[in-house]
């Protein structure tokens, strides 16, 4: 099994691997001309969103500047807007749904490692001296996801959701609801 299939399949990986430094690279060259781009150039915007992204629908818009570990495994559904500052580490899945609302500074993270450090630290010369694992953020249709939130690896939010702003989500969160605060938690239906 390959570093990169065993990321996707939530198994501890070698975060520096050659094939993921390769794609960590490609990205990176991607997100810098991206990110330095006149925004008026919207073919140019086009080409390198859907050359950096696994799958962007229609209408899809993202403000520049935007972040992610390796993009191809970003999937973005139509008419769903991505404010500025927004960093997506993509170490596994992320599927964003349609017509959502990211807001500035959110943060998805897929990726991470042991509490023990016991458990986390690798006591031996290799080039990684740490385990990690990824796992899938999936965001439903309809979703709001206010200012400066925080979404964990595993995390699954479902339609027509709003999360206020500076949340911190650690669980899932069922269709049509309103959810914050740290932990984020449900506060009524909607």
């Amino acid at each position: 099994m390959t570093e990169k299939e065993k990321l996707l399949a939530g198994q501890y990986y070698d975060a520096r691997d050659p094939e993921l430094i390769a794609m960590y690279h490609r990205a990176r060259k991607l997100l810098k001309a991206f990110n330095n781009l006149d925004s008026e150039l919207l073919e140019e915007r086009e080409r390198l969103l859907n050359e950096l992204l696994g799958f962007k629908g229609s209408g899809v818009w993202i403000e520049a500047p935007f972040y992610c570990d390796y993009g191809e495994n970003i999937s973005i559904g139509k008419n769903t807007f991505v404010n500025t500052n927004c960093i997506f580490l993509d170490d596994n899945k992320i599927t964003i749904g349609e017509n959502g609302l990211i807001a500035p500074f959110v943060q998805i993270y897929t990726a991470g490692h042991p509490m023990k450090a016991s458990e986390r630290v690798i006591e031996s010369d290799t080039e990684t001296p740490y385990l990690t694992y990824a796992k899938p953020v999936s965001i439903g249709d309809k979703v709001w996801i206010g200012g400066g939130v925080m979404i964990l690896p595993g995390v699954t939010i479902g339609d027509n959701v709003t999360i206020g702003a500076g949340s911190v989500v650690t669980k899932d969160i069922p269709d049509n609801v309103l959810a914050l605060g740290n932990p984020c938690k449900i506060v009524r239906e909607l």
